[in-house]
Formats: C-alpha cells, structure tokens, sequence
C-alpha cells in the first residue's frame, strides 16, 4: 500500500471509508471509485478488509487499479488531508446537507462514505460540527429513507466525475 501522504497527494477525489463494514460495499466502492478515476481509497476505522476474498469479487479487479491505503484514526487522517490541501466532504442523508451537484468537485478533495448501520463515525460528525467537513445529500423521491452505502457513494462519485470530465482544468 502506498503511504497516506503520497496517496493523498492526488489532483483526483479521494474516497474515505469510515468503518464501511460490509465486504462487498467495500469491493463495490473501490469498484466505483476505479471506474470514476479517483486518486485512492482510504479504509478508516473498523472498515472491512478490501483485500478479504469477497471485497476483491465486488471490486471485480479495480483494487488493482485504485491505490488503496488504511488509516487508523479520523485526526491523523483529518490532518494530512488538510495539509495536502483538499477539502473534505460527507456524504450524510440530512436535509441540511448540500446537494451533492451542487459541490464543485474540480478541485482537489475527499468524500467520507460511513458505515452502513450507523453512517459517519463520531469523529467525522464532530468534524463536521467544526466547520472542517462539509456535508452532501443526494436528493430523492419523497418516502425514500437512505440509500446503500455503496450506491449513495458511487452516485456522489459519479457527480464527480462528470464535473471533472467537463472542465478542462481537471
């Protein structure tokens, strides 16, 4: 695995998993962030082993070809993100998120997928709290409570390829 440092060091969005349990959302993710050319995945927390026999047939080979790192704690993670200079984003179902078309995903950044039970983890909600996290929402049909872990990250992810695909800076 590459070191954090160097991982992060990407112009391209860096997917966080905050204790993404299930191995197969894990697989799926690496998948979706392979397919939407991120810079890397970084497993934080509790998450599930990528390399684990199941994520590597839900990522069908992208764990190959997506630099993937771990990261023990949010704070170190947090830090490093912030001295690589990208802005962090969560995916979080709250209606006072913003809508994740609306985030300029041009520039360098990091979007926090957390765990399916529980979403994201104390520590990121507090991140959030102070200002150094921005939450994101995909909108939806009324009566619809939440999406996948896995699905919800792929579609922000996807948003952001588009973004990126139609500005030439990127």
């Amino acid at each position: 695995a590459p070191p954090l440092e160097c991982l992060l060091a990407t112009p391209r969005p860096v997917l966080v998993l905050d204790g993404v349990a299930d191995p197969g959302n894990v697989g799926t993710l690496v998948r979706g962030a392979a397919a939407f050319d991120c810079g890397g995945v970084v497993c934080l927390g509790a998450c599930a082993d990528p390399w684990s026999p199941k994520a590597l047939r839900s990522a069908m080979g992208a764990a190959f070809r997506v630099p993937l790192a771990a990261a023990a704690g949010w704070e170190a993670l947090r830090e490093a993100m912030a001295a690589a200079g990208l802005s962090v984003y969560a995916a979080d179902g709250r209606a006072e998120a913003v809508a994740h078309y609306a985030v300029d995903w041009t520039h360098p950044c990091a979007l926090v997928v957390g765990n399916e039970a529980n979403g994201l983890s104390v520590a990121v909600r507090e991140g959030m709290a102070a200002g150094q996290v921005a939450a994101v929402s995909i909108p939806m049909a009324a009566g619809v409570e939440s999406l996948n872990a896995a699905m919800a990250g792929s579609i922000i992810l996807a948003e952001a390829h588009r973004q990126r695909c139609a500005d030439p800076r990127a």
